[in-house]
């Protein structure tokens, strides 16, 4: 599958327009924030935002703490800019104009208050422009592509789509190198795949399937099928084995947690066991997705919060 630009200029046709579909916080602005206003715009945006994010962030050292809050504000806006627009050529345009915005926290001149808090993180921990690219480069992707062929092509888009964000958890807490970086892949690329094995059917009324086309064909499954919400015994058995595939990837990247300080290791025990039990969650209502979003119930989830809790106390 081609690659997909990730820095070209701002097209001069993109219209203010564009941001009215979106919350008016987001817009940017004619002027930059103060150091401290862009703080505690992205803190109030993780916080009300995202439960599990800063739930997540209980476990980390006090001090990192508005770091992960300015990493999870820009990734919480690239992605409803590519996927809460609902018109792809606005989409396109807003995501120009927001690289636009991550060329000017790399150049010293941002005015959008993410990237004012950004530019700290970026500075103190020396993290890499492509970074944060990558995460554009998939909306982007989302925008043109519909349709992956084979397995391999959607770990290409989970390449830009889910393991940045590892990558970035890691510079934060002082990790840079090539294999950590890996295992985080595994596990980043696997809560993808769990969300997208999840959300079949939320995906296809986007006109999305993240399911590989070569696997509706082993399994003689249709997208027919999908759009009828009809969870036939090829389509279970095709679920199957995509969960199991999964599966496979956390498998593939539980060693990180052994390589990294007690805080981080905590966070990714977190994060992989809740993807794992969407995996049990969808095995548990037989494999039956379409039509049937499968959810962790609340037991389970404080279940996992009270086993990380306790595994900071020990």
């Amino acid at each position: 599958m081609s690659s997909i630009a990730t820095n070209g200029p701002m097209p001069a046709s993109s219209s203010s327009s564009d941001w009215r579909k979106l919350p008016a916080e987001y817009a940017i602005p004619e002027r930059a924030p103060s150091q401290e206003e862009a703080g505690e715009y992205c803190r109030r945006l993780a916080r009300t935002h995202y439960e599990n994010f800063s739930v997540a962030t209980w476990f980390l050292p006090a001090h990192l703490r508005q770091h992960f809050f300015n990493i999870y504000a820009y990734c919480r806006i690239s992605d409803d800019l590519g996927d809460e627009v609902g018109d792809a050529t606005a989409s396109l345009r807003l995501l120009d104009q927001w690289q636009g915005e991550l060329n000017a926290c790399y150049q010293g001149s941002p005015r959008h208050p993410v990237f004012v808090a950004l530019a700290t993180t970026v500075q103190t921990f020396e993290i890499p422009q492509y970074e944060f690219s990558g995460l554009l480069t998939a909306f982007r992707q989302d925008q043109r592509v519909t349709r992956y062929e084979t397995f391999e092509d959607l770990l290409g888009y989970c390449r830009y789509s889910a393991n940045p964000v590892g990558h970035l958890v890691l510079y934060v807490c002082g990790y840079r190198d090539e294999e950590r970086q890996l295992l985080s892949d595994y596990t980043c690329t696997a809560l993808q795949l769990a969300n997208f094995w999840q959300d079949v059917s939320m995906d296809y009324a986007k006109g999305r399937i993240y399911l590989p086309t070569e696997s509706l064909r082993q399994f003689d499954v249709s997208e027919v099928d999908i759009a009828a919400q009809r969870n036939t015994a090829a389509f279970r058995e095709m679920m199957r084995f995509e969960v199991e595939r999964a599966r496979g990837w956390f498998r593939k990247g539980l060693p990180l947690a052994g390589m990294v300080n007690r805080e981080l290791a905590i966070d990714i025990e977190l994060f992989t066991r809740g993807g794992q039990e969407i995996l049990n969650a969808i095995e548990r209502q037989g494999w039956c997705v379409l039509g049937r979003r499968p959810v962790i119930s609340k037991g389970r989830k404080l279940a996992l919060l009270a086993r990380a809790a306790l595994g900071k106390l020990l």
